[in-house]
This record gives C-alpha cells, sequence and structure tokens, in this order.
C-alpha cells in the first residue's frame, strides 16, 4: 500500500484517501489525478459510502500545489487540457452524494487548496499552510480557487490572497471561514477516529439529502430552495431511516441505521 499514489481505506463506509508523494510534498501531477479519478468512479457506485476523507502522507503537506516541475514546459494549449483534467476531477470529488472531509496538514497551497475548498469542510492542524500563490509563478489559480475561494472567504479576501499570492497560518484561515476547526498535529488522528465514527453512525440517507439540499439551494432563490428543502424533509419519511431513528429517540436507545 506504501508505493500506491493514493492510498484506500474504507472503514464502515468512511472511506479516507490519503495523497501519498511525499517527497514531493504531495504536489498534483497527471497521474495522480487521474488515479483520484479512478478511485472517484468506484465511490459513486460504493452502495455504502457514508463520507470520504481526503488527506495528504506526511507532517509537512496536505498537498503543496500542482507539481510545477511538470508544468513548467506547457504550451497554453496543454495548460488548458492539465487544468481541464483536475476541474473534472475535482468537481466529480465536491458532487460525491457524502460528506467530504479535507484533513489539512502542512502545506495547502495552490491546487492543494483548490482541492480542500472543493471539500464540504476542512479540518487543520495547527502546522498547516493555506495560499493560492500562483501569481509568484506568473500564472493564476486553474483549479477553480478563483471561483471556489471567493464563495467560500468572500471576494475582497479572495482577491487578497489570490493577487499578493500570500500564505496565511491555520489561525487565519479559522478566521476567515477557509476552514471549520483547528487543532494541534498531535490531535488530527484521535479526531478523525471520532469523526469517523460520528459519520458513520449517522442516518446515511438524510445526510446526504442534507448535503443535496445545502449544495443545490444555493444555487436557487430562497422561495425554491425553501420548496427544495420542504420536499427532501418529506422524502425522509418514506423509508425505514426516518422510522429507526424517530422510534430510538422514544425509546431512548441508538438508533441503528
Amino acid at each position: 500500500m506504501s508505493e500506491q499514489l493514493i492510498e484506500v481505506q474504507d472503514n464502515a463506509g468512511v472511506v479516507r484517501l490519503t495523497i501519498n508523494r511525499p517527497k514531493a510534498l504531495n504536489a498534483l501531477n497527471s497521474e495522480v489525478i487521474d488515479k483520484l479519478g479512478s478511485i472517484l468512479d468506484g465511490l459513486e457506485t460504493h452502495d455504502d459510502l457514508r463520507a470520504v476523507l481526503i488527506t495528504g502522507a506526511g507532517e509537512k503537506a496536505f498537498v503543496a500545489g500542482a507539481d510545477i516541475t511538470e508544468m513548467r514546459d506547457k504550451t497554453p494549449e496543454q495548460a488548458r487540457e492539465f487544468a481541464g483534467q483536475a476541474l473534472r476531477t475535482i468537481k466529480r470529488l465536491e458532487t460525491l452524494p457524502v460528506p467530504v472531509v479535507a484533513l489539512v496538514n502542512g502545506f495547502c497551497l495552490g491546487g492543494g487548496c483548490e482541492l480542500a475548498l472543493a471539500c464540504d469542510w476542512a479540518v487543520a492542524s495547527d502546522n498547516a499552510v493555506f495560499g493560492q500563490p500562483e501569481v509568484l509563478l506568473g500564472v493564476i489559480p486553474g483549479f477553480g480557487g478563483t471561483q471556489r475561494l471567493p464563495r467560500r472567504v468572500g471576494p475582497a479576501m479572495a482577491l487578497d490572497l489570490v493577487t499578493t499570492g500570500r500564505k496565511i497560518d491555520a489561525s487565519e484561515a479559522l478566521r476567515i471561514g477557509l476552514v471549520n476547526r483547528v487543532m494541534p498535529q498531535a490531535e488530527l488522528e484521535d479526531y478523525v477516529a471520532e469523526l469517523t465514527k460520528q459519520l458513520g453512525g449517522n442516518g446515511p440517507k438524510s445526510v446526504r439529502a442534507a448535503k443535496q439540499a445545502v449544495h443545490d439551494g444555493m444555487d436557487q432563490d430562497l422561495d425554491s430552495a425553501l420548496a427544495l428543502e420542504t420536499s427532501l424533509f418529506a422524502l425522509c419519511f418514506a423509508g425505514e431511516e426516518q422510522t429507526e431513528g424517530m422510534s430510538a429517540f422514544v425509546e431512548k436507545r441508538k438508533p441503528n441505521f
């Protein structure tokens, strides 16, 4: 498993993906992006999928960016194809029907930050460093950073980051809403274990419906989004999951989803 570009662990439907290029600070090259796409193919047909966690091998980097060595000599058309490949794969991660959580350790820059932005939320260790430093290389973000970042932190802060290329620490990332939680590096794995247990114990259909309501509703006007929520709420009552969940509450026991 240690030789694989992306390691896959499945814990009762909570799947952990670890990008495994620590010597290259887990930089995204075409091979990694292609491998991630293949793994997502399998996850899309995973009937018992509860959640996806994505991280990078080692303590130095989540993903330090796209592989500059590979990109350096690309023509404009080759650059377009490379960005298109990454955008398609990252979009597939973003649109998985279950929660997707980035576990950020160390450098989360450029393409790495763009990968984290496609996740539903992010948890960072206190050694995490974030940024979109592409302008320092004479380019702009090409994996969705100019679009997802302002949607996460607002246009003013996004412009600050993408036009200066400056890096921010985990505490500032938390303050601006780029991540949801920050904790000591030593506590991250314990948190992952607890999160895995929590996500695995929730009603899987209701969790998927909640994600759909939030994601789809954000692209609609409020009345349409509320109608969507009502429809999804009502559909929850059409299966056994709602019956088991509410019965367990009344009977003062843990539900068996």
